[in-house]
């Protein structure tokens, strides 16, 4: 084991704690289970015809739709009957009859007669003692089966027991709830249930389900960055709909993840033209939840969650939610570690039927490395052991994340809503390690520079909006007016770069070239690295979402005002004065979308985007104008199996302008007159096709190049872009069989050839990894106990997540295998 000098044993010490952590509750539950495996095979009559219940509190006609499904019983009603009544639900071991009662209790409804397999049931008057049948002289309803949507299938996403992988509304490609059938722009939604069932622990995890989305280089674990649609996300991600900073997520407190494809300027500013990701967090329910779940792995791989939630007071107007994660685990690679703690504690107060506050803080603190992989050697990566490690030991980073959000929303009636935000996220890096800079002649002698650097980075994000539904002359429309203000300061960067140098053989590694005392000490008295950064941006809105023709036809528009400004300075002696660049720009947004069915969408939209400011000054002195794009886009949407399978396809042509590319008259400095095209065809499927299969299936058709540039990568592809890649997930859940609980997955993940660089020097082959899960699920005393196994990279297949340059590859996961045991109730 090695001993991090500037840490101490972390890997060894937390893998004690979290042993002994894993171990008692391994310990606990297999007591538990062994006790009631006890207890059932005793003689009891009663308990030989009692059944296991785990209905979750939900909608009382989908509650009785599961007691269908356990007991066997039909049950039949007056469909106005259970309209509207929500029940508490049942979990546990009982009889039928125990069971109905349970899921009746408070309701107004009781039981009118049960026989021949049949349950009727019928309206009590108030204040009267409910029993499970009724006298003879009783009046029989009319009656009707009570159905629902089975499989799992919800439509509340906030439910943590929701076992779909199906959504039908999201809010983060128009800012308003809207049903993605009718949203004429491409959205997808990884759900809680795809987190849990692949027991994802990164945002970089579930990516893999959305096609056309790829892996930045990221030096490992340390932020999160994506390729959508061919370009860089430039290490932005949403939280909410607000933008975040540089830096990595954590998925325990998440509810799902958006991907939204293409432009998205009209509605979030500044933003890289590929799409961009959004993480929604879980919110404060008025239901009590709980859940404890260990994991643990490959690696000395552990983590330990919890999530709490539920009501403060009796009438359910103050909420809470706490979140908590804490993850300690080695890696593949050799040296590399990663250690943290996070927290979320979150209220919601409901001060009326109209108006809601919120309040949501999050700490995080993070040990880990840095990882700048190994390098290329001709067109292909170095054969070189995946484990070996290029750095030194002595690397690592720490990183101490803190997030505040407040916001409030008042409805003024049924139509009209105004809402109001601030949210303000700070983090303080101190980074001590090397990145690879370039191989040698030789193809063996790697050089490195220091990287031993200390940073603040802190943004700010206020926002407001109204939204509001009205009709005219015939035509329904939906609007939203916004306005936002973002700020992102790096607050004085300072410490070693670049000077001194050091080496190793990548064949021969031999550990200490770049001694840790010596940067230290040159950190502290001499630094050569003076770096500010601030940006900032004002922006309105506007959009109409209209609807006529019996609903079929959809006509979304609107637009954003920009007022951007950017400052930066770097120096190798003292801070400077910053440079300013300033602009503006109007993102316009229109689509249209043809409903003829309720299964059916055609679509197409056009958007133009504010994108990256392009920073430092030309020939002339004058600063770059920003970079800008624009995308078409046109689709097919479909939803099956009573919406429980959706899929779509869409075809894009998507071009970046405004791109630096080398002066023709002084290569020395750059024009913005560069530009990158991708056009290709998208394909994603998800949900259930019967109450026991589940499917996900992803493909994309990318194809991403340089079309205008002043340099010889004229027409190259860009790096990390597969031209093909897709993937296949199911699941299949044992469904009213003597194996009820039981669940299996297993899924094919491919891509194939990628460039490593934008020179097409050299390139990172093809692949296709498989990963498998199993998982039983059982009800021990009154708690849904379930126990799961993934394995991940089930072939040890050798492959590469991304590439930064020739020196600096990421090999992607080997096989890992995760276990987990989590305690619900």
């Amino acid at each position: 084991m090695f001993v991090n000098p500037l840490v101490g044993d972390l890997p060894n010490r937390k893998q004690k704690l979290s042993s002994a952590f894993s171990g008692s509750l391994l310990l606990a539950a297999l007591a538990i289970s062994q006790a009631v495996q006890s207890a059932e095979s005793e003689p009891n009559t009663s308990a030989s015809q009692a059944s296991n219940y785990q209905i979750r509190p939900q909608s009382l006609d989908k509650a009785l739709v599961d007691f269908s499904l356990t007991s066997g019983l039909q049950v039949l009603a007056d469909g106005k009957l259970t309209a509207g009544i929500r029940s508490s639900g049942v979990t546990g071991r009982y009889t039928s009859r125990q069971a109905l009662q349970s899921l009746l209790a408070g309701t107004g409804i009781a039981v009118q007669s049960s026989r021949n397999g049949m349950v009727t049931l019928q309206k009590v008057a108030q204040n009267v003692a409910v029993a499970d049948t009724a006298p003879p002289s009783a009046i029989t309803l009319s009656t009707v089966k009570v159905t629902g949507k089975t499989g799992g299938y919800d439509d509340d996403s906030t439910d943590p027991y929701n076992l779909s992988y199906t959504r039908s509304n999201a809010s983060t490609a128009t800012k308003t709830d809207t049903p993605i059938m009718v949203t004429p722009v491409s959205i997808q939604v990884i759900p809680r249930a795809v987190l849990d069932d692949q027991q994802a622990i990164r945002i970089q995890d579930t990516i893999k389900n959305v096609s056309g989305v790829q892996r930045d280089f990221t030096y490992g674990n340390g932020y999160e960055s994506f390729t959508i649609r061919g370009f860089s996300s430039a290490s932005n991600f949403y939280r909410n709909g607000i933008r975040m900073i540089t830096q990595s997520s954590e998925t325990a407190h998440l509810n799902q993840i958006d991907i939204l494809k293409g432009p998205a300027a009209m509605l979030f500013g500044r933003v890289e033209p590929g799409g961009l990701v959004n993480v929604v967090t879980k919110k404060p329910l008025e239901q009590a939840y709980y859940s404890l779940q260990q994991q643990f792995g490959s690696y000395d791989f552990y983590r330990t969650t919890m999530d709490a939630t539920g009501p403060v007071t009796q009438d359910k107007s103050l909420l809470y939610r706490f979140n908590l994660a804490y993850l300690g685990t080695n890696s593949f690679r050799d040296v590399v570690f990663d250690d943290r703690i996070f927290l979320a504690p979150s209220l919601t107060w409901k001060l009326s039927d109209a108006t809601e506050v919120n309040l949501n803080f999050e700490y995080k603190n993070e040990d880990l490395v840095d990882d700048s992989g190994i390098p290329a050697i001709g067109n292909r990566p170095a054969s070189i052991p995946l484990n070996r490690f290029l750095g030194e030991p002595w690397e690592h980073y720490q990183v101490e994340t803190e997030l505040v959000d407040f916001n409030w929303s008042h409805k003024f009636n049924d139509h009209w809503k105004i809402q109001n935000g601030f949210v303000w996220n700070n983090l303080t890096y101190n980074w001590r390690e090397t990145y690879h800079t370039s191989l040698q002649a030789d193809n063996k002698t790697l050089n490195r520079s220091p990287w031993l650097v200390d940073t603040d980075r802190e943004s700010h994000t206020v926002y407001a909006s109204l939204t509001g539904d009205f009709d005219t002359l015939g035509l329904h429309h939906n609007l939203l007016l916004g306005g936002d203000y973002f700020s992102a300061q790096r607050d004085k960067a300072i410490g070693i770069d670049s000077d001194p140098m050091s080496t190793i053989d990548i064949f021969n590694p031999v550990y200490g070239a770049a001694d840790f005392n010596t940067l230290e000490t040159a950190r502290k008295n001499a630094p050569n690295f003076f770096y500010t950064n601030d940006e900032q941006w004002y922006g309105v809105y506007f959009q109409d979402q209209i609807k006529f023709w019996d609903d079929k036809l959809h006509i979304l528009g609107g637009g954003r005002y920009d007022w951007a400004e950017a400052s930066s300075s770097y120096s190798t002696v003292s801070f400077a004065n910053p440079a300013d660049t300033k602009s503006e720009h109007f993102s316009p947004r229109v689509g249209l979308l043809y409903h003829p069915w309720s299964w059916l969408s055609l679509y197409g939209n056009f958007t133009e985007s504010l994108g990256s400011n392009n920073g430092g000054r030309s020939r002339t002195g004058q600063p770059f104008t920003p970079q800008i794009a624009t995308q078409y886009e046109a689709g097919v949407k479909t939803e099956l199996f009573d919406g429980r399978l959706t899929s779509s396809i869409a075809y894009f042509y998507l071009t970046k302008q405004n791109v630096l590319t080398p002066d023709p008259v002084n290569s020395q400095f750059s024009v913005a007159l560069g530009e990158a095209r991708s056009q290709g065809i998208e394909f994603d499927m998800k949900g259930q096709v019967s109450d026991a299969v589940s499917l996900i299936g992803t493909y994309a058709y990318t194809d991403a190049r340089i079309t205008k540039s002043n340099s010889d990568d004229l027409g190259n592809r860009l790096l990390n872009v597969p031209e093909h890649s897709g993937s296949i997930w199911g699941k299949y859940d044992f469904v009213n069989t003597p194996l009820q609980g039981l669940s299996f997955g297993s899924g094919v993940y491919l891509a194939s050839q990628r460039e490593g660089d934008n020179a097409n020097s050299f390139q990172l082959p093809g692949y296709a990894r498989l990963d498998a899960m199993a998982a039983y699920s059982m009800n021990v005393v009154g708690t849904k106990l379930t126990t799961q196994l993934n394995v991940n990279n089930l072939l040890d297949k050798r492959y590469f997540a991304s590439s930064a340059n020739q020196a600096s590859i990421l090999p992607a996961d080997a096989l890992t295998i995760i276990g987990s045991v989590r305690l619900e109730y």
